[in-house]
């Protein structure tokens, strides 16, 4: 089902592609004007980052818990770059400025590569997982709507009494649908982001590897509330 699904989505998604001419693959705050101040500000955090590893050995991360998502694990602190000259002031979009982003590190023990993790989308994503925590607690069982894939269903809004909710992609401006897993947790469907960003770019990917790295590598987001993609059958699948 999920794969039939993807097919028509990544269809649908070379079609637009066609039409815009490939310039999907960015919302409207990272084209051309606006785009590249930001990509400044998450270079210049990049250089300090580590400037400071150098130096001090160690990054300028927050503590965070042991078992919070690897995307969302190594948050910046930027009051330790404040006190060092490596940078002299905190970017204007990130969160600690009221911006819509939180600076995060996606390979701590090789390049300490700098990313941008989306507010936007991990409250959408928080908001729903707190109605199906609390449907959990209330009824013993999950909201759990249509099979969506092995260990996956869709959400069953009616239950939660809201209504369907979609975020927008960071990637290619278009509105992802979530899912569950059988613990319910929720996350982002990036199933029709990662099929269009693959044939967009002509990546073949091996089996077996997350594909959601594909996106980190060449993006300055990190897919936030996100699930492991692989390919598996020639097709882009849920681990």
């Amino acid at each position: 089902m999920m794969e039939r699904s993807l097919r028509r989505m990544a269809l649908l998604c070379l079609m637009l592609a066609a039409v815009a001419l490939s310039g999907c693959m960015y919302p409207d705050d990272l084209r051309e004007g606006k785009r590249g101040a930001g990509m400044d500000e998450l270079a210049a955090v990049q250089s300090a980052v580590r400037q400071y590893r150098e130096a001090y050995g160690v990054l300028p991360i927050k503590t965070t818990d042991k078992d919070t998502p690897i995307y969302e694990k190594y948050v910046i602190d930027f009051q330790r770059l404040l006190n060092t000259p490596y940078l002299d002031r905190i970017p204007a979009n990130a969160y600690e400025e009221g911006g819509p982003h939180i600076y995060v590190i996606v390979d701590p023990e090789t390049d300490a590569t700098v990313r941008w993790f989306d507010l936007a989308t991990a409250q959408q994503v928080n908001d729903v997982q707190r109605e199906v925590d609390r449907y959990a607690a209330l009824y013993g069982r999950l909201p759990a709507g249509e099979p969506f894939a092995p260990g996956y269903s869709l959400i069953d809004y009616k239950r939660l009494r809201m209504a369907r909710v979609q975020v927008r992609s960071v990637y290619s401006g278009g509105y992802l649908g979530l899912i569950m897993n059988e613990e319910g947790k929720v996350g982002v469907n990036y199933g029709p982001d990662i099929v269009q960003f693959l044939a967009n770019h002509g990546i073949e990917p091996e089996p077996g590897h997350d594909l959601r790295e594909y996106l980190v590598e060449r993006t300055p987001f990190v897919p936030v509330k996100s699930f492991p993609y692989v390919l598996r059958n020639g097709e882009v699948s849920l681990d």
